[in-house]
């Protein structure tokens, strides 16, 4: 009965061993993290980029699904399963469609570790916080608890987070800002006029009363949200807030002009009389 209907043209689709779909053609990403359980068997969990998208993150559907499995059960990576065996099963898994899916903080160490790269890497720290899929804390206990292996992208990540870090973009400045020596500034500090909140810039110097945003569509999800960050920036300049704005290319590809100009701007800042700006840290 399985050869006849598993025939080349026949109305069931093997996808993986042992495990087989009643229909022709591809399968949905539904589909193939249907069978990557199956096939992994009792207890399996998904985790890394599938589960994260299935949290509501910014991510692309993967080809690939990871799907942790105790250390002690055999079975091999196949097709598009990517079995990742482990001592440390995730104590609170979620269940949804009948799937069993990794917390958040273990999704994106898994998928931190399988791509140890720094952007790619910083991207899924940021989008997780900022959507608060999970803490920072949360994550650096997953790092603690978990392999050094492939954690280094991961690790510096968090150090970035935990200053006040938001996105790619603002890491690519918190970067440059320290190899060109600037006065170590505030990351995402809350600004209050008196009791009154004026705003959260990316970066503040509060001696010189010079505020740095970096303008990025990618990092706001709506026009609304981008309207806003244009009415902040026009809030904190009419407080005499020296703003400045740069798109994350011009901090990638021109940095010796973007921290002259911030150091310009500090200079000048310096020479005013001290603004009535209360700055608090970013928690």
């Amino acid at each position: 009965m399985l050869r006849s209907r598993l025939r080349a043209g026949g109305p069931w689709t093997a996808a993986l061993p042992g495990v087989y779909f009643v229909h022709g053609g591809a399968l949905t990403a539904g589909q193939r993290e249907a069978a990557a359980v199956l096939y992994a068997g009792q207890g399996s969990v998904i985790t890394g980029i599938s589960a994260l998208a299935r949290m509501g993150m910014r991510v692309s559907i993967p080809d690939i699904v990871d799907v942790l499995v105790p250390h002690d059960q055999r079975r091999a990576s196949c097709k598009f399963v990517r079995i990742i065996r482990t001592r440390r099963m995730p104590d609170h898994a979620w269940l949804t469609d009948g799937l069993s899916w990794a917390p958040a903080a273990r999704s994106v160490a898994d998928a931190a570790r399988l791509r140890d790269e720094p952007n790619y890497v910083r991207a899924l720290v940021a989008d997780a916080v900022q959507q608060r899929k999970c803490t920072v804390q949360d994550l650096a206990a997953e790092v603690d608890a978990g392999p050094n292996r492939g954690s280094a992208a991961l690790r510096a990540a968090l150090g970035e987070v935990s200053d006040g870090i938001r996105s790619v973009a603002e890491g690519d400045l918190r970067k440059l800002i320290k190899s060109g020596r600037l006065p170590p500034p505030m990351y995402n500090p809350r600004l209050f006029v008196g009791d009154a909140f004026l705003a959260k810039p990316d970066a503040w110097w509060t001696e010189a009363g010079v505020a740095v945003e970096v303008d990025s569509r990618e990092w706001h999800l709506s026009p609304a949200d981008w309207e806003r960050t244009q009415a902040r920036h026009a809030a904190m300049s009419a407080h005499g807030i020296l703003v400045l704005h740069y798109a994350p290319r011009r901090i990638r590809t021109d940095g010796a002009a973007v921290l002259a100009e911030i150091r310009a701007a500090i200079e000048a800042g310096r020479r005013r009389s001290p603004l009535a700006i209360r700055a608090v840290a970013s928690k």
